[in-house]
């Protein structure tokens, strides 16, 4: 069996063992062969909607293997142990909600995103993927639950979004952001002073990238 991948040989597998070529060559361990075949079908979902739905900026594989992949798990690996339940705020394509669903099947993700292509997409990816997860498919901060870790990357206005993921946070509960070391200031003050930041995790192959983790201190 063949499958179109744009840099890749086009056979199926290439993709998975590109993936682990990447998180390996970033000091990460390799996926399971089952879940590594899952994110290649992913991959290969995404690719077919791309060409139709603007869902990433990112096109050519290699770039979302690395970009939106490798840092998706990155940040999946490093969501503390007994978060339960996890909102992607904003999730678009999928990031990194669905890796976070991948790779952490001991955690309930919802992923919240309020415009309806990429909603719909989701839900494919979901069907897909075989994975119990949701999708809000309105906007996050009308949600009237709260969440053990809420994740959010690459979203509108980020500062005013951070303070309003902060809000959907359950009582020690943990607020990860994908950003940028220079964004992290504005963040932290549009998240507030009851926040304290535990942990930052460079992105691999990234000249700026970072995860930084907080929790409430009161």
């Amino acid at each position: 069996m063949t499958t179109v991948r744009d840099g890749l040989t086009g056979k199926t597998g290439d993709a998975a063992r590109k993936l682990n070529e990447l998180l390996a060559q970033a000091g990460e361990s390799g996926l399971d062969p089952e879940v590594a075949s899952r994110f290649e079908n992913y991959l290969g979902l995404l690719m077919r909607w791309n060409a139709r739905v603007n869902l990433t900026a990112i096109r050519d594989v290699e770039g979302i293997l690395s970009r939106h992949f490798v840092e998706s798990i990155v940040c999946a690996r490093a969501i503390p142990e007994g978060v339960g339940t996890l909102l992607d705020f904003g999730s678009g394509a999928g990031f990194p909600g669905i890796p976070i669903a991948l790779c952490r099947p001991d955690i309930a993700v919802t992923l919240a995103e309020s415009q309806t292509k990429k909603a719909a997409f989701l839900r494919e990816a979901l069907r897909t993927l075989c994975l119990c997860a949701e999708v809000w498919g309105q906007r996050a901060e009308t949600l009237d639950s709260s969440f053990d870790g809420v994740t959010m990357r690459a979203v509108d206005r980020m500062e005013k979004a951070a303070g309003s993921a902060a809000k959907l946070v359950a009582h020690d509960g943990w607020l990860v952001l994908m950003t940028t070391g220079n964004e992290i200031p504005g963040l932290q003050a549009g998240v507030g002073e009851e926040w304290g930041w535990t942990r930052t995790i460079r992105l691999p192959g990234s000249a700026d990238g970072v995860i930084v983790l907080g929790t409430r201190v009161r």
